[in-house]
């Protein structure tokens, strides 16, 4: 955990929002499936390894209130708050590990775009899914992007599991169905171009 912390706080003290591989102007994809899974505003709402992404801004503009962004690192999250401004106080901010967290609530839906597929170490995804399916309510969505198998297989100088629906469902287990999976060609902020994919589950109520 301290080897991740590290490594993630240093990216974000010394790279600008717009100056890290994965960055989004628009997160698109990831919007419609979490409007997909629940057109209800009341919706409880999660960002694992949301960092600085911009998808916690396109909720509150889209209505959603009940929201939480987990990440390893204060300095990405400071960096949405600053973005953000006043309306950040209505945001719930964690800083912790997605494998050792402990959740306090459950949520509607649980969404991660590229923090999975950094879990190469089977125990580590073990206790990921741990934590998910004590977070995840009954009826609840999880919606996991990470590199396609056809995607790069480092990030940022690390190491990635790439993954497909099929190897999700297989972590995620048997409570979990498959309700839609989309490929997506991100575009680097220098132009590069890296295969992506979306999976949304649905769990058992």
């Amino acid at each position: 955990m301290c080897d991740r912390n590290a490594h993630w706080e240093n990216v974000y003290a010394t790279k600008g929002e717009a100056e890290v591989s994965w960055f989004q102007d628009s997160p698109a994809i990831s919007l419609g499936m979490i409007r997909a899974a629940r057109p209800d505003q009341r919706a409880a709402i999660i960002d694992i390894g949301g960092g600085a992404s911009r998808l916690v801004d396109a909720l509150l503009q889209g209505g959603y209130r009940d929201l939480a962004v987990l990440d390893l690192s204060a300095n990405a999250l400071d960096a949405a708050k600053r973005r953000i401004g006043q309306a950040a106080s209505t945001i719930d901010w964690i800083v912790a590990d997605a494998t050792t967290w402990r959740p306090a609530r459950t949520y509607d839906v649980w969404h991660d775009r590229a923090a999975f597929h950094f879990l190469t170490d089977p125990r580590d995804r073990a206790a990921y899914v741990e934590r998910l399916r004590s977070a995840v309510a009954p009826g609840g969505h999880v919606i996991i992007a990470t590199f396609a198998p056809d995607g790069p297989e480092k990030c940022s100088g690390l190491p990635v599991q790439r993954h497909d629906s099929a190897s999700l469902a297989a972590e995620l287990g048997p409570e979990f169905e498959l309700v839609e999976t989309q490929s997506e060609t991100h575009h680097t902020p220098w132009n590069s171009t890296q295969a992506f994919q979306f999976s949304r589950f649905r769990r058992s109520s």
